[in-house]
């Protein structure tokens, strides 16, 4: 993308002069991904198969479009767009898969999706080089009009929880309830549950370091091993892609098999990788040798990536499938405030070359997310439902 837009304005000057890159282009996103919170409600009491196949048709017909773009406000607005539509895809995505998926298989379902995410990272890093070998504009097309035909293949393939489909059409034929003041009652369900502010709090606050390695890992990487950005940013990309891959499948396995002993399984299972993403802070703040930088990466991989896998699982286990894909909408949502909020501090650490330092004070924080949880989060029962 960084490519695209020096073509189009011709110098890194002139980006900063139309708009701010770093402030402008993150903040479509961020404000796309924001409407999880609306994309929740709406996948709780609508037919889920047609939220998940209307995302991925928008998100790829973006894509195509941006190989059209001939200026930056172009890319800019298609991007909040692209934003919006996967906002409506997460908690759809994940509120059916843990429908279809009980204690035994639930968070390896989950894993097994969050794999796609991070095997596309990894492939986007591929992305300049298709684009070299043909055009931009030919690598946008491609892949979106792939993704269309996806979502195709989607319309006739996938099917919602028949449970869920039912529940939709009872919402539909009682028109006595508004659909602001239902949206708001389980909103009320979901504030009133003590527990589910403390899961909030355990997803938030990894997101600080999840957004930071994202967004700033690559130039960790290039100062701390004196690295080249072109070196650094596929290095820093691989590592952890790899390594969290690694950590959703067996935080999925490890997960599924301890539930079925311990009511407790899962909340243990993501403290393991909470825990796993604490010496790895220190490692990638403070370390400056190959083994030590490369090692904090693996780890924070492994170790995200069974938080990653157990998120939804642990959420399971205290809100009934109502409200689940409104309770995940609410806390994806406080994920990217956080992000948000600490990809703009690093940036003033990277300015003030403080960098590794306040890489590593993130540990800090995510040992008391981890405490609070292991401490007060005692869910009743693997799996809850209406009834409970």
């Amino acid at each position: 993308m960084g490519c695209r837009l020096t073509e189009l304005y011709g110098s890194p000057d002139a980006i900063n002069h139309e708009i701010s890159y770093d402030g402008g282009y993150r903040g479509t996103r961020v404000c796309g991904e924001l409407r999880t919170f609306d994309g929740g409600m709406v996948a709780d009491r609508v037919n889920r198969k047609w939220l998940i196949v209307g995302s991925l048709f928008v998100w790829s017909f973006v894509t195509l479009m941006m190989g059209y773009c001939t200026d930056f406000n172009q890319i800019y607005y298609l991007r909040a767009l692209m934003g919006v539509s996967e906002a409506l895809y997460i908690p759809a995505g994940l509120s059916l898969i843990t429908d279809y998926h009980q204690e035994k298989t639930r968070s390896l379902a989950v894993g097994i999706h969050m794999t796609g995410l991070y095997v596309g990272q990894a492939l986007g890093g591929f992305g300049a080089t298709v684009a070299s070998a043909y055009t931009w504009e030919t690598t946008f097309h491609w892949f979106g009009i792939i993704g269309i035909a996806y979502s195709v293949v989607l319309i006739i393939f996938l099917h919602d929880k028949k449970d869920h489909v039912e529940q939709a059409v009872k919402l539909e034929n009682y028109p006595k309830e508004n659909p602001i003041s239902g949206a708001f009652k389980g909103l009320g369900m979901l504030f009133t549950n003590i527990a589910f502010w403390i899961i909030l709090l355990y997803f938030a606050t990894p997101s600080l370091p999840g957004w930071a390695t994202k967004n700033w890992l690559p130039t960790l990487f290039a100062e701390n091993l004196s690295l080249d950005m072109s070196e650094a940013g596929p290095l820093s990309t691989f590592t952890i892609a790899i390594s969290s891959f690694i950590g959703v499948i067996a935080g999925g396995i490890l997960s599924d098999k301890w539930i079925q002993r311990n009511v407790r399984g899962r909340v243990y299972t993501g403290a393991i990788g909470l825990a796993l993403t604490i010496p790895s802070l220190l490692l990638l703040g403070f370390g400056h040798n190959f083994p030590m930088i490369i090692g904090g990466g693996l780890c924070f991989g492994i170790g995200y990536g069974i938080f990653d896998a157990n998120n939804m699982p642990i959420l399971c286990q205290f809100i009934s499938p109502r409200y689940r894909a409104t309770a995940y909408g609410i806390m994806n949502m406080t994920g990217v405030f956080a992000g948000a909020a600490i990809t703009d501090i690093l940036g003033k650490s990277t300015d003030a070359g403080n960098l590794g330092h306040d890489f590593a004070m993130l540990a800090g924080l995510v040992l008391i997310a981890l405490l609070i949880q292991v401490i007060f989060l005692r869910p009743k029962v693997a799996n809850m439902t209406d009834e409970c």
